[in-house]
Parts: structure tokens; C-alpha cells; sequence
């Protein structure tokens, strides 16, 4: 199969969907790989690297996506990408549908197959290629929230781990899942007074465990999330329902009574995010504020470390580009977790959560 990886396109987005291990791979199993110009020049690989891994240098986007039928991208195509997808094309790649309407039709009229690597889903419900980025979002989002604590940042002026004799800050982790666990590494790493909060009971007690005690672990119900940002300095949000949008659960009401100067990490913002009237800004200009409050918003927040995360979820996507490379659509037949990353197919919807939460026409899959 002819396999493509354009530039990727989004505002300061510096990864690129393969490296040249993944390039070589797919060489040694009979396929053509076709690279941007310069694709992954901001993750430290040049197109030396891409060509002695075997793979051909194209100028254009157009070219890329003219030139093959699987196309591997990092982020969402944006409108101009769009229009280069045609019927014959699997595109595979992070989606986020639920929170873009207008995307999901630009993708139906192409009437490409698109994949998307955060609904891959293990019966088990672990997302194999969500993970590894999951893992990144979570550590930058504590990092992210100290830079913005900084008092020439815009924020109240505190360290996260304070020093002998002064209080450590107080960090707030909604959601107990991959990110809540990387932020939590981090904030405690750096001796903040963390708490973090889930419905599962059981993942409460994992965590724990997992913390030996050195966080509070916390039921989460709106009462308690509201009791806790009141006092909090750095908020994380990292909520997800597979597929679906995040549920809003930071309200403007709830931010007016929080301290002057605190930080709000919203890393749910690729699916649609938990802070009420918040949309997704960019690396370049990723600060919203209400009330004194800064919200960061960007929804690719891996993107920042783009050496750490290509290799990352090249780590990750290999397996599935390899099975999709050499056996097409038919690949998707034969693997039930690949199958739930399929969201569109001959112009429909075709994940059900995906077309409940865009309000559009859900046609199973066959």
C-alpha cells in the first residue's frame, strides 16, 4: 500500500504521525511511504532521516494525499486538507469529532474512511493509542499550571511546592484516569498539596494505593468540585467519555468565586472541554481569562514536546498502521478494537457515541 504523512498544518503543532523506525517498517513489509517536505523537521527528523529510511520526499500536501491511499496525520485535517481526501482514502489519525460539527461533514462529504486513534478501544476500555499522548498531557499540564501560577504569567504568584515554612499550593485533578494520574506524578513530584476526584470508587482506591496516601482522594459529585476550587490554585480537568463530548463542570459561576490569579488546565478542550464558554485556543495564544482566572486551552498540548511525542505515538499507531497497510479496510474486520476507531464510512457515521453527540444520523458499521 501507498502510505502518506503530510506536514501537519494546525497552529504550532510540531509532531509528525511516523518516524523513521515506522517508515522502515512499513518498507520492510513491501509498502511505499511517500513524506512532506519538512514534515518532521520540528521533531528533530530531517528528510535525510525519512529517506534513508526508504521513504520518498513530495513537495506539496496535495502531492502526499494525491500520491497514496492511507494517510497517517497527527491532528484533525483542517478545511484545506479537507478537500485533498477522496473516496479511496483511509485517514488515520486523532479526530475529536464530538466537539467540531463542521469537521465531521466536511469529512462525510469525502466520503474517506476515517479512523481515529482516540476511540480505538480494548474490551477491557482502555484506549491504546490515547495513552501515550494522555501520559504527555498530563505531566505538561502541571508544568503548564506552575509556568502560569508565575506572577509575570498573569498568575496569583505561588510555587507550586512552596518552601519551609510556606503552605504548598493547592492543586485540583478532576478525573482519575491517565492524565489525572501523570498530572498527580508531577504536582506531587513537586510537593503540592493535591487532591484528585473520580466516580469509580474503586479507581479512588487505586490511587491511593498507588500515592501511598500522599494525595486526597475524592468522590466526585458537583458539590465537592465546587467545595474544593474555591481554595484551589491549579485546576486540571482531565475528564473523558470516549467519543462523546466533555461534560461541563466549571462553570462562570463557579470561577467568579475562585482566587483571584488561580489557573484552570482544561486538557478536555479537544472534546469540547469542562469550562463553561471556553473554546479551544492555541499554543501561540492559549490563555482564556474570566474573573481574574486563566484558562488554558489548547488542544493539543502534546505538541509542545514533539521529539518526546512522535516517537511516543509512533510507539503506539505502528502496530495498527501496519495491519491497516497491509490488509486495507478489511484490517478493521478482523480487529473489534480497530473497528470502534472507525467514525465515519462511506459519508456516514458510523460510532454511535460520536453521532449522539453531534446530533447526527448514526449508521452502524458493516
Amino acid at each position: 500500500m501507498k502510505v502518506g504523512v503530510p506536514k501537519e498544518i494546525l497552529d504550532q503543532e510540531y509532531r509528525v504521525a511516523l518516524t523513521p523506525a515506522g517508515v522502515d517498517a512499513l518498507i520492510r513489509q513491501g509498502h511505499e511511504v511517500y513524506v512532506e517536505n519538512n514534515a518532521g523537521l520540528e521533531s528533530g527528523i530531517t528528510n535525510q532521516a525519512f529517506d534513508k529510511a526508504g521513504a520518498k520526499i513530495l513537495n506539496t500536501p496535495h502531492e502526499v494525499f494525491d500520491a497514496t491511499e492511507l494517510i497517517l496525520k497527527v491532528k484533525q485535517p483542517l478545511e484545506d486538507e479537507c478537500k485533498y481526501l477522496k473516496l479511496n482514502h483511509i485517514l488515520f489519525t486523532f479526530l475529536h469529532l464530538a466537539a467540531d460539527k463542521t469537521l465531521a461533514n466536511d469529512l462525510c462529504k469525502s466520503g474517506a474512511t476515517c479512523i481515529a486513534y482516540e476511540t480505538i478501544e480494548y474490551s477491557n476500555g482502555a484506549l491504546p493509542l490515547l495513552i501515550p499522548m494522555s501520559e504527555i498531557a498530563g505531566r505538561l499540564s502541571t508544568q503548564v499550571g506552575a509556568h502560569y501560577l508565575e506572577k509575570h504569567s498573569g498568575g496569583k504568584g505561588v510555587l507550586l511546592g512552596g518552601v519551609p515554612g510556606v503552605e504548598p499550593a493547592n492543586v485540583v485533578i478532576i478525573g482519575g484516569g491517565t492524565v489525572g494520574i501523570n498530572a498527580a506524578k508531577m504536582a506531587i513530584g513537586l510537593g503540592a498539596n493535591v487532591a484528585i476526584l473520580d466516580k469509580n470508587l474503586n479507581r479512588l482506591r487505586e490511587l491511593d494505593d498507588y500515592f501511598h496516601g500522599r494525595l486526597h482522594t475524592v468522590y466526585s459529585t458537583q458539590h465537592k468540585i465546587e467545595d474544593l476550587l474555591s481554595e484551589a490554585d491549579l485546576i486540571i480537568t482531565a475528564v473523558l467519555v470516549t467519543g462523546a463530548k466533555a461534560p461541563k463542570l466549571i462553570t462562570k459561576d463557579l470561577i467568579a468565586h475562585m482566587k483571584h490569579g488561580s489557573v484552570i488546565v482544561d486538557v478536555a478542550i479537544d472534546q469540547g472541554g469542562c469550562v463553561e464558554g471556553v473554546k479551544p485556543t492555541k499554543h501561540s495564544n492559549p490563555l482564556v481569562k474570566i474573573n481574574n482566572v486563566s484558562v488554558y486551552a489548547v488542544p493539543n498540548i502534546p505538541g509542545a514536546v514533539p521529539m518526546t511525542s512522535t516517537i511516543a505515538l509512533t510507539n503506539a499507531t505502528l502496530p495498527y498502521v501496519l495491519k491497516l497497510a497491509n490488509a486495507g479496510y478489511k484490517a478493521v474486520l478482523d480487529d473489534a478494537a480497530l473497528a470502534k476507531g472507525v467514525n465515519i464510512r462511506n459519508g456516514s457515521i458510523v460510532h454511535k457515541v460520536v453521532a449522539d453527540a453531534l446530533d447526527m444520523e448514526y449508521v452502524p458499521l458493516t
